[in-house]
């Protein structure tokens, strides 16, 4: 099965999709088998990480754009805004695909993971992220 996630993100920073991911994965009658997710965009990311304490993807979001700044004069593709060579740069930097096995008809997740989508950008947008369910 393929199918598309379309996610209005309404700006910068982890969005989780697992409760969609899961219910792709149910609506497939998957028992065993694997779960891909590619992110069809260039400035933003997934992510499998804590989804216990929020402090965790925040400091993860404030990790990440300390280490890519906007404004860097170093930037020729500035066209976007402030935010958008930096965005590709995290993507770059980032997983736009993820594979995740599906055990006993759920995504085989540990307790604490979840699945997010990693928006780069700060202005609310759309997202699609192919989803391919595979028995």
């Amino acid at each position: 099965m393929i199918a598309t996630l379309t996610l209005s993100i309404p700006g910068q920073g982890l969005h989780s999709i697992t409760p969609k991911v899961q219910a792709l994965v149910a609506k497939a009658n998957a028992t065993e088998g694997l779960c891909t997710l590619f992110v069809q965009h260039t400035s933003a990311s997934l992510l499998i990480q804590e989804n216990y304490d929020p402090s965790a993807q925040h400091d993860l979001e404030q990790w990440l754009n300390r280490l890519v700044p906007e404004r860097d004069p170093l930037y020729t593709h500035t066209l976007e805004g402030d935010d958008d060579m930096p965005a590709h740069i995290k993507a770059a930097l980032t997983a736009t695909s993820l594979s995740i096995p599906i055990d006993d008809g759920r995504i085989a997740l540990g307790t604490w993971q979840g699945i997010y989508l990693w928006e780069h950008r700060r202005m609310a947008c759309t997202r699609n992220v192919i989803v391919h369910i595979g028995h």
